[in-house]
């Protein structure tokens, strides 16, 4: 297994510590992403109102478990009583979110439950999520390195209404994996139609 570099409780850490720490766990191209997506989650916290220095943390720290194999994930998930399903099992890569939000703990020394939750939650999303999770999950599918049609309009969406934008990368992740004839994670769908019900009862009330 990849060295991790776990630490004792109590250690301080610092900004520069987390970077130079991630940059042994992740490979170039993950690493670049991440800044980005360190830089989009801050330009959405400032503009919704959002804690900005949680945002930078977990978006800089979310893919911390990214470049783990397959055998890794399963086995920390089962170090960290994540609870495996047949999807899981056979999508493990889907547990780098998961396994993150416990990692941040272990090898960055952050504890924060809202930054590990956003961590969690940022490929798959879940059932109410806050402002710092739509922010992160957000962050990660529009950040500057993206390169897809309709990314920009995304771009410009999410500096307007951040449940709309949302909604669209649900709406696209889970068409995404469909065309790919690939397993869709029930926490997916379920994030989708949560927005879309809240959305819609919004609207009702006004």
């Amino acid at each position: 297994m990849k060295k991790l570099g776990f630490i004792k409780e109590g250690d301080t850490m610092n900004p520069e510590f987390y970077i130079d720490k991630l940059k042994k766990l992740l490979n170039e191209d993950r690493f670049k992403h991440s800044l980005g997506v360190m830089e989009t989650a801050e330009k959405l916290a400032i503009k919704y109102n959002a804690d900005v220095e949680k945002a930078k943390v977990a978006g800089l720290l979310h893919d911390c478990a990214k470049n783990l194999s397959d055998e890794e994930l399963i086995s920390l998930a089962n170090k960290y009583n994540i609870q495996l399903d047949d999807v899981l099992l056979r999508s493990p890569s889907l547990l780098h979110g998961p396994v993150g939000g416990y990692l941040i703990g272990d090898c960055f020394g952050i504890h924060d439950e809202e930054i590990k939750r956003a961590i969690m939650l940022h490929t798959t999303g879940d059932k109410d999520m806050t402002l710092l999770d739509k922010i992160i999950f957000l962050a990660d599918y529009i950040e500057p390195n993206r390169n897809f049609e309709g990314v920009e309009d995304l771009r410009k969406k999410s500096l307007s209404d951040i449940d709309e934008a949302v909604i669209i990368a649900l709406d696209q992740t889970i068409n995404y994996v469909i065309k790919k004839h690939q397993l869709l994670y029930v926490k997916t769908v379920i994030a989708r139609n949560d927005m879309i019900i809240k959305e819609n009862s919004t609207k009702i009330q006004i």
